[in-house]
């Protein structure tokens, strides 16, 4: 799994054994479970008629978390051709601070569901470059 991950361009062999060992050896029925898995799916409150995002639920791994936050950066700047790169510049584009921080996060549960994809079943994420 770590040299599978190491042949994605901007993923290094600290990050990619970090990632396999801390979540992507775990068998996960669903993309669902992996974002749970590392705390970065949303939390809605309802009540009544009302409705609210409470940001990410923090509630998972907290090593996978900071991985994969990091890994979003990189992503940015080693894939910047693949299609969740274009989706983050796309939602973001100029814009700085705390909308760009939101939506790393967002980018972050969207890259772990992918590279899980990727471990499992071999899929490339789509427009990703293979390193030499």
């Amino acid at each position: 799994m770590i040299r599978m991950l190491m042949r994605l361009k901007g993923l290094g062999p600290i990050l990619s054994a970090a990632l396999v060992c801390e979540c992507l050896f775990k068998e996960f029925a669903n993309r669902s479970e992996v974002g749970s898995y590392a705390g970065l799916c949303p939390t809605p409150w309802r009540s009544g008629g009302l409705e609210r995002e409470q940001g990410i639920s923090k509630a998972g791994n907290a090593r996978v978390r900071t991985a994969m936050i990091e890994l979003v950066w990189l992503w940015l700047k080693w894939q910047p051709q693949s299609q969740l790169s274009r989706w983050f510049r796309e939602r973001v584009g100029a814009l700085k601070g705390r909308i760009r921080r939101i939506m790393a996060v967002a980018m972050a549960r969207k890259l772990l569901v992918a590279l899980w994809k990727y471990v499992t079943t071999g899929a490339v994420p789509e427009g990703a470059i293979l390193a030499p």
